[in-house]
């Protein structure tokens, strides 16, 4: 129906870039490369994020000590203390007491001036006031903290915590691993040079450090004629071949309609997901595909495009195609004989190399070789 040129293109060419600032410390692929997914690509030199780790975890369990100290309560040697302070403070208190109605005796006789008196009434008021904070201090001891005070100390470990995993995960990102099993287009970094979030420079710091796709999962990218864009629908069957390998045919099917023209070009842009990828396909290649015509009526009677097919190759309903060196069984729908075999009516695209006389041990799978 119709034939077009273009690229192969990966379906999802990823730019790995790092989370982190750093200097590459070392780089473990190289151009070409196969990756599996989580496999160390790049490690960045990772001391001062080991430092910080560090400090958050210490300073986390410093806060867990004091919350543990707070939740303990006070010590029975700190509670005696508490009680031989205010023992203490009350014989001077006493002390002063004694010594104030000796004085104020004194100063009736008229042995002492009012001065001694005054002196003695505030040492006693001294006294007192001590006893009472030292009694207070004691019975504080005793009950131990507040639970606002334990609250507060809990809040702080929350945040210790989340500073802790904070560090952790900047560490664990100085490890840059593979999103995806793919293959490795370009290296971008070499050992030794910066790595960063932000800015990227042609001679300075790097933006990302390798290019990677899944050559598993290839598109054709095609740019059709407005004139010739109607002839297509959506998820319409296609047969790829490539420059390169012409005698190689794979089968393929619109995955992907630009929604808006090319102006300039007076094209639209369309990709043909390639349904059978192998080794041979790579990216940039240049690609024809070939659009299978479809049931449509016309003028005068019904008319489709026949697929046929030797008898000598059906076998229980279905044939065996080749496809990347191997048999694979299709089970098809077959219509009447023509002249020069039977019609399939479902289960081919066409253009797909048949097995004739297919042997009685050939399995789906099995490993042919073609000549």
């Amino acid at each position: 129906m119709l034939n077009a040129t273009g690229y192969i293109v990966p379906a999802h060419k990823i730019e790995l870039a790092s989370k982190v600032i750093g200097k590459v410390a070392w780089i473990g692929v190289e151009k070409g490369d196969r990756v599996r997914k989580d496999q160390v690509l790049v490690r960045l030199e990772d001391d001062e994020y080991k430092a910080q780790v560090q400090q958050a975890r210490g300073n986390l369990l410093n806060l867990q000590a004091q919350l543990a100290q707070l939740l303990n309560g006070s010590r029975p040697e700190e509670v005696s203390r508490a009680q031989a302070d205010v023992v203490q403070a009350r014989a001077d208190q006493e002390n002063a007491r004694v010594t104030l109605e000796r004085t104020r005796q004194l100063v009736t006789e008229g042995v002492l001036a009012k001065q001694a008196l005054d002196d003695a009434q505030a040492r006693y008021d001294g006294a007192v006031a001590k006893v009472n904070s030292l009694q207070r201090t004691s019975d504080l001891v005793k009950i131990g903290p507040r639970q606002e005070q334990i609250d507060a100390m809990r809040g702080m470990i929350e945040q210790a915590k989340g500073q802790l995993a904070y560090a952790q995960t900047q560490l664990d990102n100085t490890v840059i691993r593979a999103p995806v099993t793919g293959t490795i287009l370009d290296r971008n970094v070499e050992k030794g040079e910066f790595v960063t979030t932000g800015f990227v420079g042609d001679r300075g710091a790097k933006g990302y450090v390798v290019t990677m796709a899944d050559l598993k999962d290839l598109k054709v990218e095609l740019d059709i004629n407005q004139n010739d864009f109607a002839k297509l629908d959506p998820k319409e069957k296609a047969v790829v071949t490539t420059d390169a390998f012409p005698d190689r045919k794979y089968q393929g099917i619109i995955d992907e309609i630009s929604p808006e023209a090319n102006r300039q070009k007076a094209t639209v842009q369309v990709k043909v997901k390639v349904l059978n990828p192998d080794d041979y396909l790579r990216p940039e290649m240049n690609a024809t595909v070939a659009f299978l015509a479809k049931d449509q009526p016309k003028a005068g009677g019904a008319a489709r495009a026949l697929i046929v097919v030797p008898a000598s190759a059906l076998k229980d309903n279905a044939v065996f195609v080749v496809a990347n060196g191997r048999a694979v069984r299709r089970s098809v729908k077959t219509g009447g004989v023509a002249s020069d075999g039977v019609r399939i009516d479902d289960g081919l695209f066409g253009g797909e190399d048949v097995i004739l006389n297919p042997p009685a041990r050939l399995t789906d799978g099995s490993k042919v070789k073609t000549k």
